[in-house]
């Protein structure tokens, strides 16, 4: 392995560790389930380290069988991950526009007048 593959795996490997700790932590002292965002933020980490976890995987096993498993599970991460920014793109969205009061066009129209 040359200094580039060496560099990809110790990078790799250390998102899948933070996630995977993240994931931990925020499972035992969180009630992620609770919430959208809870649900959305367990579910972005997992799959940020699951694809961590590929790269390792696919550098060990680069060939044959595995290698295409590999690949067909690599595809369906890359589509979760596709899937939850489709997902935060829509939550953003919606607390951009909940709870906005309605602006008035001349200070004598609000609430108090």
């Amino acid at each position: 392995m040359d200094f580039a593959q060496i560099a990809n795996i110790a990078a790799s490997s250390l998102v899948a560790l933070c996630s995977l700790v993240f994931v931990i932590v925020y499972h035992m002292h969180a009630p992620w389930r609770s919430t959208p965002v809870g649900r959305h933020l367990m579910a972005f980490t997992a799959t940020i380290g699951a694809l961590g976890a590929y790269t390792v995987a696919a550098t060990m096993w680069p060939d044959g069988t595995a290698a295409t498993v590999l690949r067909f599970i690599r595809t369906a991460i890359l589509l979760l991950i596709a899937g939850l920014v489709l997902q935060r793109i829509r939550m953003v969205l919606a607390a951009q526009h909940q709870d906005h009061p309605t602006v008035s066009s001349s200070p004598s129209e609000g609430p108090d007048h």
